[in-house]
């Protein structure tokens, strides 16, 4: 393939970038510096394109030759001071790459949404892609996305086929940041340092390994269904069974207490509060503990069945990631 791909800076970006480059493929990035791309432009066939989604002229410079768009690039923070800034970037940037790509003549599209905008489940029992959203949007993200991917819709014409991709919770190898936020809950719990269950411990949530999100990405290019839609994940879990998970991996249980719901959304409101003066991003906020505590049982049955899209169980993925993360899985407590 010769693909386009934007996000390549980010979490998925990252090691999509690297599977492809390690594919034989050529791959032509956009990033805002190059300097944040050292890593990545040593790796064979690929090229950095500077600029960024406003960047029209970029674009239509860098696209043609391309036959496929793996379009990651988002504003994925929980809150904005400026609240026209996911507008901007997940709907307004998304459209500037899909006019480019299809001026471009490009064959494959491939748009990364979230499985945020799927649910929540009304309870534990999983749901899919054709479930209809029933509760507002919890934030801008969701949102955003949501509108991004009816736009994505309506560009699949013309020859270009539009295939978008809805990953869960993404944990596994890679920078700890934002996008990585569960990696960085086994890490702390590893290390002795996470202290608190949400809620009950009894909502669940569904939690996919990295790298299954890439080869997901990879398999929706090759043979995802022009203008559908597949989620991308892995194991539903409780959060009492996620700890427990880790538990086991790391061979101590560390105590946990549960903390209410009223008391997390009263720190999360003093967060943002704190955040509208500041401009400063609050750890969490009111509408995220909403999210987090409502049930995301979801099912990836029609990712495996249309793209032999095949995830690892959490136990499983959670081992490569404590053993990435440099961690003895059986005496990372001791000393």
């Amino acid at each position: 393939m010769n693909c386009f791909l934007t996000g390549s800076n980010g979490f998925i970006g990252r090691r999509l970038v690297e599977e492809l480059s390690a594919g034989g493929n050529k791959v032509k990035c956009l990033v805002r510096s190059p300097d944040k791309f050292r890593a990545l432009s040593s790796l064979p066939g690929v090229t950095p394109v500077v600029g960024d989604l406003d960047a029209v002229d970029a674009l239509d410079e860098a696209l043609p030759g391309c036959d496929t768009v793996f379009h990651l690039a988002a504003y994925a923070k929980p809150w904005s001071k400026d609240r026209s800034l996911p507008y901007r970037i997940n709907v307004a940037g998304t459209e500037n790459v899909l006019k480019a790509a299809l001026k471009a003549g490009v064959r494959r599209f491939v748009f990364t949404s979230s499985a945020a905008v799927i649910g929540p489940s009304p309870g534990t029992d999983p749901i899919d892609e054709s479930f209809p959203r029933t509760v507002p949007w919890f934030n801008e993200y969701e949102e955003t996305k949501a509108v991004a991917g009816e736009l994505v819709r309506s560009y699949n014409r013309d020859g270009m086929e539009c295939v978008i991709v809805n990953p869960t919770r993404v944990y596994g190898p890679g920078p700890i940041n934002e996008s990585n936020s569960v990696t960085k809950m086994i890490s702390l719990y590893a290390r002795g340092r996470w202290r608190i269950i949400p809620g009950d411990g009894k909502s669940v949530g569904n939690y996919v390994m990295v790298d299954d999100v890439v080869r997901g990405h990879i398999l929706a290019s090759q043979k995802g269904r022009p203008g559908e839609q597949y989620i991308l994940g892995g194991e539903n879990l409780t959060f009492d069974r996620f700890f427990e998970t880790l538990a086991t991996l790391t061979g101590r249980r560390l105590w946990l207490v549960r903390v209410p719901v009223s008391l997390m959304s009263a720190v999360a409101g003093v967060m943002e509060w704190q955040a509208s003066f500041t401009g400063i991003p609050p750890l969490i906020t009111p509408p995220w503990i909403k999210k987090y505590l409502c049930h995301w049982s979801l099912s990836s049955g029609k990712a495996e069945a249309e793209l032999g899209y095949h995830p690892v169980s959490f136990a499983d993925g959670a081992r490569t990631t404590l053993e990435w993360l440099g961690e003895s899985i059986t005496s990372c407590f001791k000393g």
